[in-house]
């Protein structure tokens, strides 16, 4: 068997009713033919939506068809013992051109009654916002299911949420269960678990392509929302350059945020996980041993769990997103 490498992936762009062109224009990925793009899925094992190797002898190749072949090599071993041939991490950039709609995921428990994949936590990192950008996260006062209903049922649900003005570099958490929404003007990197598990809850009256209003599932998500009022919705950290800094550590992933000028040697080799780099900014060369990787803005790179060290040579200067199951 051929020795596993950094691995690079063709991204699938997802047409919305809400995308724009900043994934073009600001993440420089070409979503041609389609008119605008909401959603560049980088990497994803999620059934029906798996994205396919890109570089190297294993171009062409499904991400969880690797995962067969090669097992705890690619994934490490507590991983694979964990998933199996699912991968579990689904990273996008998301462009909100207009209003998303108001929505709620299940959690882990949740998700086994229904008989689905997994829950659905994720992390919003802004990568860029329009001045006076907001999204939704939570409710804005002490909430119950019988004044969420009314509410709900008299049309008034924005009136009850929490609006959050944003820029570029704010962070934000959001657990299954926390109601939520993106606002226009807003550029994203959002790192989740892998499901496409979505409860619609309002849709600002829109209508789909086809003169439709979109489904809501106002009894599905009743179960999964989590009523508790969270005052403060932001999470706070502290950028440092040239060091690894800590995002988000939850029990479905770890992210960490790296700003680098100069090069930087990484040690994974007490890991029992992969790791992605997703390059937000700039350019670098991934180096292991001999091999050169080049990773630049848009791409995201999995680096299986049988490579522990490795180089990282910034053109000038380059941010990357690491995230790995901790």
């Amino acid at each position: 068997m051929n020795q596993l490498y950094p691995l690079k992936f063709s991204p699938l762009f997802k047409d919305k009713v809400w995308g724009g062109q900043k994934i073009r224009t600001k993440m420089e990925l070409d979503f041609s033919p389609l008119p605008n793009c909401g959603e560049a899925w980088v990497i994803s094992g999620v059934p029906g939506n798996q994205t396919r190797i890109s570089n190297g002898f294993l171009k062409d190749n499904e991400l969880n068809e690797l995962i067969e072949v090669y097992m705890d090599e690619l994934v490490g071993e507590e991983v694979f013992a964990k998933f199996g041939n699912q991968f579990p991490i689904l990273i996008k950039f998301i462009d909100s051109n207009d209003y998303l709609s108001i929505q709620v995921h299940p959690d882990d428990a949740l998700a086994v009654k229904r008989k689905l994949s997994n829950g659905k936590s994720e992390m919003w990192y802004i990568l860029d916002a329009e001045p006076g950008a907001q999204l939704i996260s939570g409710f804005n006062r002490p909430m119950d299911a019988d004044t969420y209903l009314r509410y709900l049922k008299e049309n008034r649900l924005p009136e009850i949420m929490h609006f959050e003005k944003v820029e570029a570099g704010d962070l934000f958490f959001m657990p299954a269960g926390r109601i939520h929404a993106l606002g226009p003007g807003i550029l994203l990197a959002e790192i989740q678990q892998s499901s496409d598990t979505t409860y619609r809850l309002y849709d600002w009256d829109r209508k789909d392509t086809k003169g439709n209003p979109r489904k809501l599932h106002t009894e599905e998500a009743l179960e999964a929302i989590d009523f508790t009022y969270h005052p403060s919705v932001r999470s706070s950290y502290r950028k440092v350059k040239n060091k690894s800094v800590t995002l988000i550590s939850c029990p479905h992933f770890t992210a960490n945020i790296l700003q680098f000028d100069q090069p930087i040697e990484m040690d994974y080799s007490y890991f029992e996980s992969f790791i992605l780099y997703t390059c937000i900014s700039g350019e670098a060369i991934i180096t292991e041993g001999k091999e050169r990787y080049p990773i630049h803005k848009g791409e995201t790179m999995l680096l299986p769990a049988i490579c522990q060290k490795m180089l990282l040579i910034p053109d000038s200067e380059c941010t990357i997103l690491s995230t790995y199951i901790s």
